[in-house]
């Protein structure tokens, strides 16, 4: 009901909390003091992976693809028609770490 967002797509993306997951790994380590063991899997062998699986587990691993090595859920433009939720209130305060 906010005429502010009449006709627009409302994105919450605020600029300081853009993360990769290995960004997110390595200040959890530093903040735990402990060290995770990480391995690195390409892109091609997480898709080869869903050799042989379901529809639904195919999907499932194109998701976690989209969203892991493509960052199509936050590293993305806002468009014309969109903005972002800092830009309107700027007054709400994020929980960052």
């Amino acid at each position: 009901d906010d005429p502010h967002t009449f006709n627009k797509t409302l994105y919450l993306r605020p600029p300081e909390n853009i993360l990769s997951q290995r960004e997110l790994v390595n200040m959890w380590e530093k903040l735990s003091g402990r060290k995770l063991e990480k391995i690195t899997v390409s892109a091609q062998d997480f898709l080869d992976s869903m050799k042989g699986m379901d529809i639904a587990g195919q999907a499932g691993v194109g998701h976690l693809y989209h969203i892991y090595y493509e960052g199509c859920l936050t590293n993305f433009e806002i468009g014309e028609d969109g903005v972002e939720a800092s830009h309107l209130y700027p007054d709400v305060k994020y929980t960052t770490m």
